[in-house]
């Protein structure tokens, strides 16, 4: 989205667009997830897996340590000031993988690894090598695969950097927010920008393939004169790729975010203004928009991909790849494996516990219908490509997509005619002015959303 197709967007239509709803990185949500689903049926899952050999798997580990709480934080995290403290927790992921493989036989092939968190580069160079040396005792990185990992730069250092390029990662994210002194000190995040650059440019000197920039919009504090600060700083050091999350202010799920005075965070309109900002100074800086908050540069792969309509979107981000099965590993760490979603146990003791017991770790999960499918299609296609063919979907399930999602269709020509939507015929595709009210554009074809109480929080809002 360029400079000069921003479209106006009135403080009355924020009012009326900004509520609660999901941010979609799987359709049904993880709210919907439920404790029928648990271990047996992710061995089935497993099972069911490796009658595929030759397709490969995306795997995702949760690594949950931190040496400190960022109260803005939404992830499953551990905090500890001992870095040895890991040791138990990585001894049963040792265990966990071993688990998996054993359902895994004939499918050992990896497109896709990503080390997630809390902070995995919490780990001593020693353990993250003890990890990646299991991971490729037991599965085999294709020459093509994008080996990824999130880092501190806080807990970072330039050997660190060089280890784990040399250990085999090609791609790594990076934390920064904001830069904003004030910013930082109410989000218990203290992070010179210097610092940042530094690991910056250490990583690109060693050749990582893909370098992402993650910063937050409608935290406590930022205007849009501090925030351009970092926008522009992020732009000077030239990420490949940068993810601008709305800040999800959830304290009932998050107790921690209590510490957070409500008062100190930007009104819709001004976080609204905030995202503004990020896309006028990425738009103009030749980054393209992928999805509702991600930029890619001109050349990058994502871009490419969304020319041609190809973007897809798992629980590690956006992907060209055809991931296919994605298994979690870890604490809290969910899969997508074979029709069906599931989560790991989310305390640390019950992880021990189910590994020390010689079974896998899910607490819950849910086997998708046929409907679920077809809307995920749906949703997914919107979301990550701003549009969605009818006769597509109508192949794909074998339903007439008019007849099947009338009562959507019905919903969503409200945003056709708030100028958000474009329904031609065999294309249904989002304008420049819907793609800053995505959520919205997508939650017509949630079947789930429509039975929740609307007075029991249970999403961010979508502004």
């Amino acid at each position: 989205m360029s400079t000069q197709s921003l479209p106006h967007v009135t403080a009355e239509l924020l009012a009326r667009y900004d509520r609660p709803g999901p941010r979609y990185t799987s359709y049904p949500t993880a709210v919907e997830f439920h404790d029928n689903f648990g271990p047996d049926e992710e061995a089935a899952a497993l099972d069911r897996a490796n009658a595929h050999p030759d397709e490969p798997l995306s795997l995702y580990f949760h690594i949950p340590f931190c040496e400190s709480m960022c109260t803005f934080c939404g992830c499953s995290v551990v905090i500890r000031r001992d870095h040895e403290a890991a040791a138990p927790y990585l001894e049963r992921l040792v265990r966990e993988i071993e688990l998996v493989a054993n359902h895994l036989p004939d499918r050992r092939k990896v497109i896709q690894l990503h080390w997630g968190g809390g902070t995995p580069n919490f780990l001593s160079e020693k353990r993250m090598g003890e990890l990646f040396d299991t991971i490729t005792k037991h599965f085999t990185l294709l020459p093509d695969a994008e080996v990824a990992l999130e880092i501190d730069p806080r807990t970072a250092s330039p050997s660190q950097i060089d280890f784990l390029r040399g250990l085999g990662f090609n791609r790594v994210s990076m934390g920064i927010q904001d830069f904003t002194p004030e910013v930082q000190q109410a989000v218990n995040r203290i992070q010179p920008e210097s610092m940042t650059r530094a690991i910056f440019d250490r990583a690109r000197e060693r050749g990582f393939e893909s370098i992402n920039a993650d910063l937050i919009y409608g935290l406590p504090y930022q205007t849009e004169a501090t925030f351009q600060k970092t926008l522009d700083a992020v732009v000077d050091m030239g990420p490949d790729r940068v993810a601008v999350f709305s800040f999800a202010y959830v304290p009932w799920l998050k107790p921690h975010q209590r510490k957070i005075e409500p008062t100190t965070m930007p009104a819709t309109e001004a976080k609204f203004g905030l995202f503004i900002r990020a896309l006028e100074t990425f738009g103009a800086a030749g980054y393209q928009q992928i999805g509702m908050d991600h930029f890619a540069k001109p050349g990058d792969e994502l871009t490419r991909a969304l020319e041609r309509r190809k973007v897809g979107r798992n629980f590690q981000g956006y992907t060209v790849k055809e991931t296919g099965d994605l298994i979690g590993f870890g604490m809290t760490a969910i899969g997508d494996v074979q029709g069906s979603y599931s989560q790991n146990v989310k305390e640390l003791g019950e992880y021990f516990e189910a590994i020390d017991a010689g079974r896998l770790a899910t607490q819950r999960g849910i086997l998708l219908t046929d409907e679920d499918k077809a809307r995920r299609f749906v949703i997914t296609a919107l979301m990550c490509n701003f549009a969605v063919s009818p006769s597509e979907v109508n192949e794909r399930f074998h339903l007439d997509f008019r007849t099947h999602f009338a009562p959507e269709l019905a919903e969503l020509a409200a945003l056709v005619s708030e100028g958000m939507v474009e329904d031609q015929g065999d294309l249904i595709e989002v304008t420049p002015l819907g793609r800053l009210f995505i959520r919205n554009v997508a939650m017509p074809f949630d079947r789930y959303l429509r039975r929740k109480n609307p007075d029991k929080p249970v999403f961010s809002r979508t502004v």
